[in-house]
């Protein structure tokens, strides 16, 4: 990617932390009160996202290998996915940032067409891996407590919402998802006229695009399931945080309790998905879900306010990761030969079918 573009990403990140800092809304005393009580347990709660990442890179990264050599470092994979989480956390809606980061950031290493459908693949991915966790939740809380005729019916609906949507991933898998989307961006306000001119210049890569999504469904499951597998693992790593901070407070918490309360959290973060680090959905989750599990609701706060400080901490650290090991390594000039030399082999063969 180019400094210039690098640098617009960088001063986008920077502004979203500060107008995240001068928003937010508590006193400085009282945060800097309750991480003092908090002790050794938030330290372990940042490096715990340290591991997180690394399966969620690691998801990423095998979708980009695909059980061959790949042409980007592990680590260089590992600092895209948190920039690209980093800026999305920052942006309102969410998938704003992170995502055009990591495809003009890959895009030297594996070509365009290869790194928007790696991207689009794992985005789908990471989005599948929260909605079965969503679904299996539902199961989970059944089996541990009890279910009144109200809170069975609210499942029931959830529970065919959630199919529903993982029928539509499964089908956008089978048969791709960037021409279907480009179709539905034509028939939205203000990105209307760019979607359809776009659908036209750039057909034949959308179609590309879409073979690669396909493929990996229909022909390397073995990449598929690693993946998706890896994906679950990190949601459940999540729930690894919710424990530690209750720890702090109380020790009367069990770990199936836990990936409840993430669970429903974090289901209703995400229907609140237009705010900006999700601010007040995610605090607001957390209290309804303890209470739910017949836990104090302030105990909810509080796990609110620890885990947006560490999330305001990777913040910053993912938006700083921007500036750091933006040169040309060995393995992106390789790459580049590689990308160039398939490229003018396909110029020779059709210029041979033209002659």
């Amino acid at each position: 990617m180019k400094n210039k573009y690098r640098n617009i990403f960088l001063l986008f990140g920077i502004a979203a932390i500060i107008i995240m800092l001068l928003s937010f809304d508590m006193d400085y005393k009282e945060v800097w009160h309750n991480l003092k009580r908090a002790g050794y347990w938030f330290p372990a709660i940042l490096l715990l996202w340290v591991f997180i990442y690394m399966v969620n890179a690691l998801s990423w990264y095998n979708i980009i290998r695909d059980g061959e050599k790949s042409p980007i470092s592990y680590l260089k994979v590992y600092k895209l996915t948190v920039t690209g989480f980093a800026l999305n956390y920052a942006t309102p809606g969410g998938l704003m940032g992170g995502e055009p980061y990591r495809v003009m950031e890959l895009t030297p290493y594996v070509g365009a067409s290869k790194a928007t459908s790696s991207v689009i693949l794992y985005v789908m991915m990471h989005i599948f891996s929260h909605i079965c966790f969503w679904f299996a939740s539902i199961f989970l809380y059944i089996v541990l407590y009890p279910v009144n005729a109200m809170l069975g019916a609210i499942f029931a609906i959830t529970g065919f919402v959630l199919l529903f949507l993982i029928y539509l991933f499964l089908r956008g898998y089978s048969k791709g998802m960037a021409v279907k989307t480009i179709r539905f961006l034509g028939c939205v306000p203000f990105a209307k006229n760019w979607a359809r001119r776009f659908s036209i210049e750039k057909k034949e890569t959308l179609k590309k695009i879409d073979l690669q999504i396909a493929e990996l469904h229909k022909q390397r499951k073995a990449t598929f399931y690693s993946s998706l597998g890896l994906e679950l693992l990190a949601r459940v790593m999540t729930c690894v945080e919710v424990y530690f901070i209750l720890n702090i407070l109380t020790t009367n918490v069990s770990f199936p309790s836990c990936i409840l309360i993430m669970a429903f959290t974090s289901l209703f973060a995400n229907i609140f998905f237009f705010s900006p680090m999700q601010l007040g959905a995610r605090e607001g989750g957390f209290a309804i879900a303890v209470a739910q599990l017949a836990i104090p609701g302030a105990y909810g706060v509080y796990t609110g306010l620890i885990s947006r400080v560490r999330e305001l901490i990777w913040i910053i650290i993912g938006v700083a990761l921007m500036k750091v090991g933006t040169g040309v390594t060995k393995n992106k000039k390789e790459a580049n030969k590689l990308i160039g030399g398939g490229l003018t082999t396909i110029q020779k063969e059709e210029k041979k079918g033209v002659d």
